[in-house]
């Protein structure tokens, strides 16, 4: 999702007056910077080359905390529902960015850098002109290395500002049961849930009906540590998989995969050693290999399969031998059918097992993929590119998802967690067609008695969806909450997670 645009020198363009500002008191101006250098991060929230990125600029602004360095981002939305206000301030919360943001309304500022791909950083000397600027991610040593010279050189000049600008926050949002919970899974009876709650980096294990919290994993530090229930940490996990009497934990932000024994009570690490790993060609010991941004977990005849949302591929774990490697997927990002080796694929972020089927919800492309395990390729239901997303129903090759993160089968009816929509859409495979299950109500002026939409809560940013009977399980990221629709009674409700 980027491309080099090289090293320019040129005069840095001001933020636009009346564009909205977050995580900061107040606007900011260049000549509110003079004599700072400021680093702008152009990024957009669904973006997994701008997610790991962040732990770069965090670094950043840790060892320069205390001098005349500022860290802006410039968040330039792809998608429609990026460019709500409202969705990117919960995108600053749930990935705990701690400098300013602009929204960057209709891209302008985008424009006036000739920006062409997330993320791109632009680094500003402290007399306003641009010294750096480069698209991808991976940037940590060429910042610091700009940055640290900047620093010298304009302190000899005596450009540069004695101390840095004071930038207040607003007050952290008040503590929940859960944290921007991602993924799901059901114990083989069906009587209990495993939920990733994903932001106090703990796993949960509840009562499906009553939502009673039955283990706590997790000490809701930050940390890739393995051990008993209370010691082990992880690092906003995403995906769990319950099989037999072990979980499985796409453990994302460690870049690891976990295994949860429900016997000994204990945690412990199968793959990965918390750095971000890039792309290999074939399977490795899984001690030694490493992963990139694991989103969600499948299982089938003795293979765990991770949608490998850091290098757009599905990668498969053989628990017998302990080798690790990519399944399917080039690892060029993009929708293209074929074989396994061929297809492309666009930051899948959720899978799910149906038979001799493996689905798959390819956010990026807004799509959903189904890989034939026996026939070894991989086929699209719906989507078609990287820029061709929306809300809209009907015939499979006329319906419309946007960046959808979870999915989950049932014959020939696929559910999809429907993201960006805030909703929960039906695949019918048999009829060819996509429908809305649950949608986020419009507002209204009046309400009707007994209208279900005027007193029930919207979902707003659904990551996962599980089927258990007739009741579909939906992980309400953004409002913190589990939901239950009732496929029949066609209620929504709220399972009541408690400490």
């Amino acid at each position: 999702m980027f491309r080099n645009t090289g090293t320019v020198q040129s005069k840095a363009q001001d933020f636009p007056k009346g564009f909205t500002w977050l995580n900061t008191d107040r606007p900011l101006s260049l000549d509110d910077l003079k004599g700072h250098i400021v680093v702008l991060d152009f990024w957009t929230y669904c973006c997994i080359n701008c997610m790991h990125t962040l732990p770069d600029l965090d670094w950043i602004e840790k060892k320069y905390h205390g001098k005349p360095v500022i860290v802006i981002g410039v968040h330039s939305a792809k998608f429609y529902n990026e460019q709500e206000v409202a969705n990117i301030r919960e995108a600053i919360s749930r990935y705990e960015i701690n400098h300013p943001v602009i929204a960057d309304r209709n891209m302008v500022i985008w424009q006036s850098y000739n920006v062409s791909g997330w993320p791109t950083l632009v680094v500003i000397d402290p007399k306003g002109n641009i010294v750096y600027q480069q698209s991808g991610e991976g940037q940590r040593e060429n910042l610091d290395d700009v940055i640290s010279v900047l620093l010298e050189r304009h302190k000899e000049q005596g450009t540069i500002a004695k101390e840095p600008l004071e930038i207040s926050k607003p007050p952290m949002v008040q503590a929940r049961v859960l944290s921007y919970p991602g993924k799901m899974s059901f114990s083989p009876d069906g009587k209990m849930l495993a939920i990733s709650d994903s932001n106090h980096n703990r796993i949960l294990i509840v009562d499906a009906d009553s939502g009673k919290i039955i283990h706590n994993i997790g000490s809701r530090a930050k940390g890739l540590l393995d051990g008993s229930f209370e010691e082990t940490r992880f690092f906003r996990p995403q995906g769990v998989l319950w099989v037999e009497s072990k979980i499985y934990v796409a453990d994302t932000e460690n870049h690891a995969l976990r295994e949860i024994d429900l016997q000994s009570k204990a945690v412990r690490t199968l793959a990965g050693n918390g750095r971000q790993g890039h792309w290999i060609q074939s399977p490795q010991d899984a001690k030694t290999a490493q992963l990139s941004s694991p989103w969600d977990l499948a299982y089938d005849s003795g293979f765990i399969f991770i949608a490998m949302a850091g290098l757009h591929q599905i990668w498969a774990y053989h628990l017998p031998t302990g080798k690790i490697g990519p399944f399917a997927g080039s690892g060029y990002e993009n929708i293209v059918d074929g074989s396994l080796g061929e297809a492309q694929f666009a930051q899948p972020s959720g899978i799910a097992i149906f038979k001799n089927y493996l689905f798959v919800a390819d956010s990026e492309v807004s799509a959903i993929r189904r890989i034939d395990l026996g026939k070894k390729i991989v086929q699209t239901a719906v989507g078609e590119g990287l820029f061709v997303f929306g809300h809209k129903d009907g015939p499979l090759d006329e319906a419309r998802l946007q960046h959808p993160l979870g999915v989950a089968c049932e014959g020939n009816k696929i559910y999809v967690a429907d993201t960006y929509n805030h909703a929960i859409r039906l695949i019918d495979l048999a009829e060819q067609k996509v429908s809305t299950v649950v949608g986020k109500p419009e507002m209204k002026t009046m309400c009707n008695i007994n209208d279900p939409s005027c007193d029930t809560l919207g979902l707003f940013e659904p990551s996962d969806v599980k089927i258990r009977g007739n009741l579909l399980y939906i992980a309400d990221t953004n409002n913190h909450l589990i939901r239950i629709f009732d496929l029949q009674s066609k209620v929504l409700k709220t399972l009541p997670v408690k400490e």
